[in-house]
């Protein structure tokens, strides 16, 4: 039997930035069950980029969110040990909610740049990427 390879598996993630602090989920799941991350996901078939990164940080969050610009894609096969993702960034204004975890996040917060815990995936080359963009 002869598999055939499909493309790369396409996901978003956001930066949240407010009162200086950038938003992150604890991740519930493998991989880097316990890391924190970007909160963001898989885009679902028949979704936009913008539409899916909105979806995901109000589940994983509660938090409600529009685009702001896009900061950038991020495509190294080895971003993820699942298999060849491609994710588009965006950078995303907060607009209302209250904070909690969701979905596969056991926990939110927001953290300050300058002191961030653990990352999961490229999600620190992704976080110098934004600060390099912003000053």
């Amino acid at each position: 039997m002869t598999l055939i390879k499909t493309g790369p598996s396409l996901t978003v993630d956001g930066i949240v930035v407010k009162n200086g602090k950038i938003l992150l989920i604890r991740r519930g799941k493998d991989p880097f069950r316990g890391a924190y991350a970007l909160p963001g996901g898989f885009v679902e078939y028949g979704e936009t980029v913008e539409g899916a990164i909105v979806r995901e940080i109000k589940e994983e969050t509660g938090l409600e969110t529009d685009v702001s610009f896009l900061l950038g894609v991020y495509s190294d096969p080895l971003r993820d040990p699942r298999g060849h993702t491609v994710t588009v960034v965006f950078v995303m204004d907060f607009v209302r909610g209250e904070l909690h975890p969701g979905d596969d996040a056991i926990d939110v917060g927001w953290f300050d740049l300058d002191q961030l815990p653990e990352l999961a995936f490229d999600h620190y080359q992704i976080i110098n990427d934004y600060r390099k963009r912003m000053t």
